[in-house]
Parts: structure tokens; sequence; C-alpha cells
């Protein structure tokens, strides 16, 4: 099918045509493309998902605020999709909707049920303990580097916190916490046989730990989520545990490696590295705004025709929210002004199929406590690379670091 016939197809002007959202141009800057296509089409935009697959790229923050408040108009359930027989058998992208009845993918009431069950059960972690562990955990992976003077602060450190976190909230005995993260980690950033092996693994170890859970109950997520008078069956608490892990580990990571990125290569926040914690705070929450971790989103679908930010929008279309884009906004923020104090950002999404309260207050502690932690014990901390020679990962959906380099002055294991 040719860009005209797609472009066709949505509904927009074929006289300039879809954008491709994958490719060169979308990894050498994200942000320059999210401008052009907003230059190009305004703030819903028909683009190409790899292949060639057909979508509408939300890009407006107003407009995104729209999608993620109206439910009923745009819902999540994928098998509304009407793209599906354009969709290739091997699409790298399937997995992202692919229907299955998790949290994830449930609407209206049955959603409600869900999510309220896991916003409770996350209400009642001790924030503080949280912290506590995340020191120790900090602590741990810093004294296997520390004495080196060098590390590379994503593979050794930013990549593997938020996953014993999560696990450690689910009241995972110490000895089974290897294997889970090991496995969590496969199953999310690898690919093919390996991902759906590692995935197999993981949900058979969860499915074990609900079932130790319900004869055993503890302090901790799962049996907070037996006991929930939603009456959720173990099969639910399993899907929902695994999306809460899912969502806990890539974006959590890239965002403590994005911060600590912005705090060695901006010269604002490097005269207040070594005084006060404000400056962390201030660098976590202008990376959700500059570069969040997640860039994109999919999606919603439309449950009916109707018009969204100039363009006619069809029934069954998807909708890719541009959470960036979004954030980058002119009519939010004109001049690319700093984010400041503003914490209005839709890098959480928004509405009853945004990340769940209080999930991003414990993210939030995760990553600060990290970030904390590295620069108590490493304060000289020095990029060993060129800022412009970090490399992102090549995704459409997150906006994170290949590596990230440091030397240090060495020092003793705690």
């Amino acid at each position: 099918m040719t860009d005209v016939q797609h472009s066709a197809d949505l509904g927009a002007d074929p006289d300039t045509g879809p954008v491709r959202l994958y490719g060169p141009q979308f990894e050498a800057d994200p942000a320059a493309l999210y401008a052009e296509i907003r230059r190009q089409h305004g703030p819903v935009a028909p683009v190409l998902l790899e292949g060639e697959v057909p979508a509408w790229f939300v890009c407006g923050y107003r407009e995104v605020h729209q999608v993620t408040t109206d439910s009923q108009l745009f819902a999540r359930d994928t098998r509304r999709w009407n793209a599906w027989t354009s969709v290739p058998d091997d699409w790298p992208l399937a997995a992202y909707v692919i229907y299955n009845p998790s949290v994830m993918f449930t609407e209206g009431p049955e959603h409600r049920r869900r999510a309220g069950a896991i916003s409770d059960a996350l209400d009642a972690v001790d924030q503080f303990e949280l912290s506590s562990q995340c020191e120790r955990i900090a602590d741990e992976l810093i004294d296997e580097f520390a004495g080196s003077g060098e590390a590379d602060l994503m593979a050794q450190y930013a990549e593997r916190i938020p996953l014993r976190a999560a696990v450690s909230m689910c009241g995972m005995a110490a000895a089974d916490m290897p294997g889970m993260v090991r496995d969590l980690g496969l199953s999310i950033d690898s690919s093919g046989q390996e991902s759906m092996d590692a995935y197999g693994r993981v949900q058979q170890a969860m499915a074990q730990l609900v079932a130790d859970k319900r004869e055993h109950p503890g302090a901790d997520v799962p049996s907070r989520l037996l006991e929930h008078d939603a009456n959720l069956t173990d099969e639910e608490i399993v899907l929902d545990l695994l999306v809460v892990m899912a969502a806990a580990h890539q974006p959590t990571t890239y965002w403590i490696g994005n911060t600590i990125r912005l705090l060695l290569t901006d010269a604002r926040f490097a005269t207040t590295l070594s005084g006060g914690r404000a400056s962390v705070g201030q660098a976590l929450n202008e990376v959700l705004w500059q570069d969040t971790p997640t860039q994109n989103f999919i999606g919603r679908f439309a449950t009916r025709d109707t018009r969204l930010g100039g363009q006619r929008v069809r029934a069954g279309d998807l909708l890719v929210l541009g959470l960036a884009a979004a954030n980058s906004d002119p009519h939010v923020r004109p001049g690319n002004e700093a984010a400041s104090g503003n914490r209005a950002q839709m890098s959480f999404g928004h509405g009853e199929h945004g990340c769940p309260y209080p999930a991003p207050e414990l993210a939030e502690v995760i990553a600060r406590t990290s970030i904390e932690v590295l620069l108590d014990r490493l304060p000289d901390l020095t990029l060993t690379v060129p800022a412009e020679a970090l490399t992102w990962r090549p995704s459409i959906w997150m906006r994170g670091l290949t590596g990230l380099p440091v030397t240090f002055t060495p020092t003793y294991v705690r």
C-alpha cells in the first residue's frame, strides 16, 4: 500500500502524506521530528509505524489530554483496531497491541475495579521504607564498582535498581529475587524466543508467589491485592503484577539515567551537586519535560467516527499518544522555556488509563534515592566521553541511553 493510500485511509491530506515514526530521522533526533510533524500537520498527524502500519500521532498537549480523558470515545481495547489485516505477521510492535486480559486492556467498570485495587495496594507502600530499601540496593551496587574508579552507570546501576525495588515491594524471598530480576529484564529487553521463554518463567514465578501469598500473606503488594474487596482472581493478580513490573522497570531506569546525564552535562546543575537536594528534584522534573522516558504510547482506538485536532478519525483507528511531543507543545511551553516547578507534564499519561496513583510517586522515590546515594558516594563523577557522544536506544516508545560511562575517584567499599 502506498503512502497516499495510507493517508487516504486515515482521512489525512494526501498532499503532505503520513510521516514515518521510525527510521534514521527518528533515531537521530526525535524531538526535531516531532516539531516537524507538528509544523506540517498540526496537533494530530498521520504517521506510519514500523512495517508501514498506519496510525494517528497525537502530538498536541490539549489533544493528548482530550484523548486520555475521554475513554468512551478513545478506548483501550486493542481488538477495536481496524487495521489488523495490514499488520505483518512478524510485526515487531505486536507485543504492544496483542490483547490480553490484564488491566492494561480492560475498560469501563472492569478497568476501574482492577486499577483501583492496584492503586490501593501501591498506596499502602511505606515510602520511607521504600527509600531505605533503595538506599541499601544502591549501596550494594556501588560497592561492586566503587574501587575501580570507572563504571557504566546504565548497565551497572540504573538498569538494576528499579526491578530490584519492585520485586522487593512484592515480598519475594531474597533467594528468588535474582532469578526474577534477570528474567524480567530479559522478557522486556530481549526479543524472539529468549524473550518468550523469560516471560514464561516470570509468569510461573509470579503465579507461585501469588499462591504462596494466599497461604502466607504479608505486608506486600500481592497480599494486599488478594485481600482487596475487588475480589481479584489469582490469574488477574498475576497478569496485573506483570504489568506493574514492566511499567516500573524501563521508565524508572531511563528516568534515573537521563537525570544523571542532565546533572553531569548541564552547567545549571553542576554547581549545586554537592550542596542540598534541590538540584536533584529539579533535574528529575526537567527530564520529564525534556527527555521523558516514555516518549510515546500505543495507544487508543476511536470507538466511532470523530474529528480530533482538525483531522477526521474513523472508528477503529489507532492513536499513538505523543507524550514527549505534547510536553514540548509551544502552546504549553512557549519558547521551550524551562519547566521549573511545573509538574503538569504528560509523562505518566493521564485519565483512567494513566499510570495509577501513587505509582509516579513511588517511581520518584526510587529515582531520587538512587541518584542521591550515587552523588553522596561518588561526588566527583565525570563523563568519560563528550556529552554529544552518548547514544540513545532506537525505540519509538522509550527514551534512554545505551550507556553512561563515568570515572571518579576510587573509594572504599562499605
